[in-house]
């Protein structure tokens, strides 16, 4: 006998459950979009509170100085120790909750990685030591706006050692951020005052530049390692939170070592020094190391969420936002050509994000066209 076949639902055809179906598919759509929106806003006012925050203490602490005998901390081995202390254990938290429980939970991959790993942490701890030392000859704000020029060292290492070649726009990129950074640096506010001393302030802001460019090409190599992690490992290997934990330690134990065991250097003792006279820089240091813990983990969030591209237009708006904070806060000068100078900068780096944007765009339509074609 045969079985028989179980009748469907009396409402299955009912029109009026198929709506309320529809409405129910759309609400929970609605939801995950609004779920999605709340998240985004999170993670880019939390990169704004965090880096902004970072920022100006970073610029208290390396440039104003401290107590009744105007002291300067000139330690920044120490500072970066700190910081990177506080955002290993910060990411390794980060790790532990975005790890799934299939996952496996240690920090370093495997030996190839992290000699690669090493590399980049060992990259980074030398180019910081550049970076403040810069800052004794130029100001915060030049400061800033040649360090959101990271595509110049990058290119030119590309260029040079793998004769890696560039479409026309990203060179017309780097001429608008060139033509920026030198316009900034040439037409200084009031230079009736500074005519007094052209030659010694000319010679102390070559050099200010000078080591500034050191410290660019030296994250230009650290963004080359990056991208060749990246490359080389297959997808999924290496996780955002992983790589934030494993540089901050291999640099905290880097920079450790070096303050313990080099016999030739005083600052650590210099800094503990620093700090028992002028209790308010320890404060400066702690919130300084925290902001930037915080941020590293929004910053990952952002991007294994949202993408690179959102990443960049948060990031390069929340510099030109330090810039406005700074002059604010430290009362700094800007003059019209200086102005200027900023917007061919930032006009620049806005540009080279909208041309990704469009390429990525065309890219995702061809790969869809591809699909539908072959179905």
């Amino acid at each position: 006998m045969a079985r028989r076949k179980n009748p469907p639902p009396e409402d299955a055809n009912d029109p009026i459950v198929a709506i309320a179906g529809s409405v129910a598919h759309k609400a929970e759509s609605s939801k995950d979009h609004g779920s999605s929106i709340f998240q985004l806003i999170i993670c880019v006012g939390g990169i704004y509170a965090s880096f902004l925050t970072w920022a100006l203490l970073q610029e208290r602490i390396t440039t104003t100085p401290y107590g009744a005998d105007k002291k300067i901390f000139r330690s920044p081995l120490v500072l970066n120790t700190v910081q990177s202390l506080f955002a290993a254990l910060t990411g390794y938290a980060y790790f532990s909750y975005s790890s799934s429980p299939g996952q496996p939970s240690h920090v370093f991959p495997n030996f190839s990685i992290s000699l690669r790993l090493l590399l980049v942490a060992l990259t980074q701890s030398l180019a910081s030591p550049f970076g403040y030392a810069s800052l004794q000859h130029i100001d915060y704000i030049t400061y800033i706006l040649a360090k959101s020029c990271k595509l110049l060292p990058v290119m030119f290492l590309h260029i040079t050692i793998f004769r890696r070649r560039y479409p026309l726009y990203k060179y017309a990129v780097v001429f608008l951020v060139t033509a920026g950074v030198a316009v900034f640096t040439l037409y200084p506010a009031h230079p009736k005052k500074i005519k007094k001393s052209a030659s010694s302030n000319g010679e102390k802001k070559f050099y200010g530049m000078l080591l500034l460019g050191v410290n660019l090409l030296f994250d230009g190599l650290t963004n080359t390692i990056q991208d060749d992690i990246f490359s080389r490992t297959p997808k999924g290997a290496v996780s955002g939170p992983q790589m934030m934990t494993a540089l901050n330690t291999i640099s905290s134990v880097l920079t450790i070592g070096f303050l313990l065991l080099n016999p030739w250097s005083t600052e650590l003792n210099d800094a503990l020094a620093f700090v028992k006279e002028h209790p308010k820089v320890g404060m400066d240091i702690m919130g300084f190391a925290v902001c930037g813990g915080l941020g590293q983990v929004f910053i990952f969030h952002t991007l294994s969420s949202f993408g690179s591209l959102v990443l960049v237009t948060v990031t390069v708006t929340r510099k030109m936002l330090s810039m406005i904070f700074s002059v604010v806060a430290f009362g700094h000068s800007l003059s019209s050509m200086q102005w200027l100078g900023v917007g061919l900068v930032f006009g620049g780096i806005g540009a080279e994000a909208e041309m990704k944007r469009q390429s990525e765009a065309t890219k995702k339509m061809t790969k869809q066209n591809g699909h539908t074609k072959k179905e």
